[in-house]
């Protein structure tokens, strides 16, 4: 017989740093999935992404298997590395917090490009500078 979806589970976990404590165990706790189990195959594939924020979304089945998929950081965090800040403008048309490339914007869309309704890597590069300015940071020509 073949495995019956249960659930589907999307968490925003730090690569390499999960534990079965919030939001890891509150989110797959009631779906009864072997968490320390999921926290050691989440840490393992993520140990080279350190402290980047990575959204992951888990499958749950019926017999409490699960599997998940990893998926590219935030827009918004991938930015806030690029630009070397700790958060984004609390009014971003007034201040600014920061400066990024197009090159930079480039490499990002590059990384996301897979998450994104974009067409092609330009696109994908607006969609980002979109972002960035909602962010107060400015895109430098």
């Amino acid at each position: 017989m073949a495995k019956q979806l249960v659930a589907e589970v999307k968490v925003q976990i730090p690569g390499g740093q999960a534990t079965p404590a919030p939001p890891v165990g509150t989110a797959l706790g009631p779906h009864g999935v072997n968490i320390g189990q999921f926290v050691q195959q989440f840490n393992d594939r993520t140990k080279d992404m350190a402290g980047t924020t990575i959204p992951v979304v888990i499958s749950v089945y019926n017999d409490r298997s699960f599997d998940f998929v990893l998926k590219s950081p935030p827009a918004a965090v991938l930015l806030k590395q690029a630009a070397q800040i700790a958060k984004g403008a609390g009014n971003p048309k007034k201040n600014k917090v920061g400066k990024v490339t197009v090159d930079q914007l480039k490499e990002i869309a590059k990384t996301k490009f897979e998450d994104l309704n974009a067409p092609n890597i330009d696109q994908a590069a607006k969609i980002i500078a979109g972002t960035a300015r909602s962010m107060g940071i400015e895109v430098e020509k």
